[in-house]
């Protein structure tokens, strides 16, 4: 298989505090990768060291056989590549839907307008969301806030879809249609790394589990390992408290 991205003994402190420790850590192409975890377990910190919103202290990111750490490296380049999609959406609050979708494959791709207007309807068709082109963030509920902010990330056509506790913002209700579109991203082949508590979602759709704690990842395997058979008395006791 293909590694796409392969973290080694990764680390990050803030100040004494040491949030991830040690941290090795690989995604395959076309792999679903879920990580689980209590609140400040260090999931969301791993997916921002990721994608460099935050640096990491040590460590290498291997992204298609570079470091993508090394000063050489274009950082601007590797970022292009990996979309993200936040808990608190994250929209551009004084542009419209359509907007919020070409700005940055113009700006950043250089794409032209007409291209980008192409790619960002192709996208907002896949998440149901293309009769709301001209609607402004303050006008959408939650749900499709989040939608939007997954066609996005789609319309940079990244290698890589990072997606930070993308429903814990949502009402319940909303909940449903962002995780079916990204049930429908997973069966597209889409490379995915999914922080989430919706520990359905990562039984059903994950190829693979990671259950993190204290800053370090304690275990993975596939869904059926980790949720039935889990080796660690830290996951399973995590399990126990969330399967309730």
């Amino acid at each position: 298989m293909e590694k796409i991205i392969e973290v080694q003994h990764l680390s990050k402190a803030y100040g004494n505090h040491e949030v991830l420790k040690d941290i090795d850590f690989s995604v395959n192409k076309g792999e679903v990768v879920c990580i689980i975890g209590s609140s400040g377990s260090g999931k969301s910190t791993l997916l921002r060291c990721i994608n460099l919103l935050e640096k990491p202290c040590n460590g290498q990111i291997i992204y298609k056989g570079e470091n993508i750490l090394d000063d050489k490296h274009d950082v601007h380049a590797y970022r292009t590549k990996l979309g993200m999609v936040f808990q608190h959406f994250n929209l551009f609050n004084n542009h419209n839907v359509l907007t919020n979708c070409t700005v940055g494959q113009v700006k950043v791709l250089k794409r032209s307008k007409d291209k980008a207007l192409e790619i960002a309807m192709k996208y907002l068709n896949v998440v149901g969301m293309e009769q709301y082109i001209n609607a402004k963030p303050k006008q959408l509920s939650g749900g499709q806030k989040q939608r939007i902010a997954i066609a996005r990330a789609l319309s940079m056509e990244p290698d890589v879809l990072l997606f930070d506790e993308p429903t814990s913002a949502l009402d319940p209700e909303m909940v449903g249609e962002v995780l079916k579109v990204m049930r429908e991203l997973a069966d597209s082949g889409l490379t995915m790394i999914v922080v989430t508590h919706e520990m359905e979602f990562a039984k059903e759709v994950s190829d693979r589990v990671v259950f993190m704690d204290n800053g370090v990842i304690e275990e993975q395997g596939n869904p059926e390992e980790i949720f039935n058979s889990p080796k660690q008395e830290r996951t399973r006791k995590f399990l126990e408290r969330t399967l309730k």
